[in-house]
């Protein structure tokens, strides 16, 4: 029998264990490395955790846009029907925390289930070609013809907001909360800050988020940001712009927040979401010849390849799209790579992504900024949500659809959803951009009546008579 290829990958989150999946259905001897659990972040500290929060913000926020549709509960009900619900935070982040675990423990059934090796330590590299793992048990060494890393990253603190675990917090902290805070202040307006902010808000507590830009969600389509801001705005959150954290200092039952600017905000609790740092250090990365950029993170190519020769990388330890399912695309090429299966190397212009906000944002392909600024030509039609007789029935008034197409050819290369449900109306859009239709192909297909999804029809429909299009 031929030799099977030894495989050990470090690290058990989306990209390690949906790599150890695809190598041992390829034939691999696969060894997978992890020291806190099975999932990783994402399932244990991240993803999982924070959408089951937010799942419970969206029935909060259902609840008080009954009113508008309506409804109304009990003989003295003057239309205010969350004066009626209580949030039990205990009993909220313990579901929490329970259904991540049950993911866990799903993930490591499934691994196991496919005779896929699992050590529980922590793994660094000793050369190219070698792995070792310390155990409770011990060192243990493992030769290995490819490597993979999957490290993740961490959440990223400022010199002077150090977490508490308690009063000053990370993302990974908040699920030991058994009481609202009275005044949360969110340091950080990027996707994972103004999820927490929008989640915390519809759950009644009083939210300031800190921008340290001149609008929330930089990095993603203005005219969406916007829209999000001045919901926020409507609700009562106070969002303040232009404003950087200096320090964040605890004081008793308070914390206390300084900008650099010199003005102080004080709350109950303070949530830091300014980024993450990569899981790259002291784990034998730079001895085996691996590259690494200023920021820590590994250099890869789009096969998930380092620059030391049979070593590999995937998820937010690269740095090249911190979402769960990149990680997971990363790690299959890269079995699918060294195992000589076919391939296609990751391209990131048919990824789609969604801020899990209300209303969600989601987006996939060509941006409207590099539209505007002339480095695509392409046209641009955007609906606004109003306009959906679904939307209207729904009580729901804020947000759009827009479709992005060549101006001659018409192929569909990029798409915004700003909607309820916006992760899932996104798809279509992005089966548009994957598979290269055109906005005729699309506006000829069938939408159901009423739906949010005919929207994206209706777009495509007004780009295809817009006369630009031949």
């Amino acid at each position: 029998m031929p030799k099977m290829t030894r495989v050990v990958i470090i690290g058990g989150g989306p990209g390690g264990y949906e790599a150890a999946l695809v190598g041992s259905r390829l034939g691999g001897e696969v060894t997978l490395i992890e020291n806190h659990g099975m999932g990783g972040s994402a399932v244990l500290t991240d993803c999982v955790p924070s959408k089951t929060l937010i799942a419970t913000a969206e029935v909060m926020t259902d609840v008080r846009q009954a009113a508008d549709l309506g409804l109304r509960f009990g003989p003295h009900d003057q239309g205010d029907v969350s004066a009626g619900v209580r949030v039990d935070f205990a009993a909220v982040n313990q579901r929490v925390l329970d259904l991540a675990n049950t993911q866990s423990c799903d993930i490591k059934e499934r691994v196991l289930r496919d005779n896929v090796n699992l050590v529980v330590g922590r793994g660094r590299l000793d050369g190219p070609d070698r792995v070792i793992a310390d155990t409770t048990e011990g060192e243990r060494v493992f030769p290995a013809d490819m490597i993979l890393i999957a490290t993740g990253a961490r959440p990223r603190e400022l010199p002077d907001a150090r977490p508490d675990g308690e009063r000053i917090l990370t993302w990974t902290q908040l699920y030991g909360l058994t009481e609202p805070p009275q005044r949360l202040i969110v340091v950080g307006s990027g996707v994972t800050g103004v999820e927490f902010a929008c989640a915390y808000d519809a759950l009644g507590c009083e939210v300031v988020l800190v921008s340290s830009r001149d609008r929330v969600l930089p990095g993603e389509d203005a005219e969406a940001a916007q829209v999000l801001e001045d919901v926020f705005t409507r609700r009562g959150m106070t969002v303040l712009s232009h404003s950087r954290a200096q320090s964040v200092e605890r004081i008793g039952d308070q914390v206390k927040v300084r900008l650099t600017d010199g003005r102080t905000v004080t709350g109950s609790h303070c949530l830091l979401a300014v980024g993450s740092i990569p899981n790259t250090v002291d784990i034998g990365l730079e001895e085996a010849g691996i590259k690494l950029n200023q920021g820590g993170f590994i250099e890869v190519d789009r096969v998930s390849r380092t620059s030391a020769r049979g070593v590999y990388a995937a998820g937010d330890c690269t740095g090249v799209l911190l979402l769960a399912s990149v990680a997971a695309m990363q790690g299959r090429i890269a079995m699918w790579h060294t195992l000589g299966d076919a391939v296609t190397p990751l391209d990131l212009k048919t990824v789609s992504s969604n801020v899990f906000t209300a209303p969600e944002i989601a987006t996939v392909g060509i941006s409207q900024k590099q539209v505007d600024s002339g480095e695509v030509p392409a046209r641009v039609m955007s609906l606004p949500l109003r306009g959906n007789a679904r939307a209207k029935m729904q009580g729901s008034r804020d947000g759009f659809v827009k479709l992005i197409c060549r101006k001659v050819t018409g192929i569909v290369i990029g798409g915004v959803v700003v909607a309820p449900r916006a992760s899932e109306l996104i798809f279509p859009v992005a089966i548009a951009v994957a598979q290269r239709l055109t906005v005729a192909q699309v506006s000829d297909s069938f939408s159901v009546y009423p739906s949010m999804s005919g929207s994206v029809a209706e777009a495509a429909r007004r780009l295809r008579g817009s006369g630009m299009i031949s």
